[in-house]
């Protein structure tokens, strides 16, 4: 039976490979949309046109990067629930075998 401390430091490597690829999916979908925005603006406005091509970087990366945390964040919190759920499912299953134990099965179990 593994210690509490490695099922703990388990399910956090777990999580922040669930965040990672939660960044690395939210980086590329913001990416592809700061882009499109980015050649739209470049057709369309003659400000745009103008900015250097650094603040033009600049403003790509702070698009990838913004997509990136709220994803991370997202698949974070998505994960945690999971867990959650699955620790309370763990808890009422080992309760219920505990309860079969000490009471004996249900009759009415037995003819389905």
């Amino acid at each position: 039976m593994p210690s509490a401390s490695e099922i703990k430091h388990a399910e956090a490597a777990d999580a922040s490979w669930e965040a990672a690829r939660g960044a690395m999916y939210g980086a590329a979908k913001w990416g592809v949309a700061s882009a499109v925005l980015g050649g739209l603006g470049y057709s369309l406005s003659p400000i745009y046109r103008g900015l250097t091509i650094q603040f033009k970087v600049y403003i790509q990366m702070s698009g990838m990067v913004l997509g990136s945390m709220i994803e991370a964040d997202s698949r974070l919190r998505e994960y945690e629930a999971a867990m959650r759920m699955r620790r309370r499912i763990l808890r009422d299953e080992a309760m219920w075998k505990s309860f079969e134990q000490q009471y004996g099965k249900d009759d009415e179990d037995d003819d389905a």
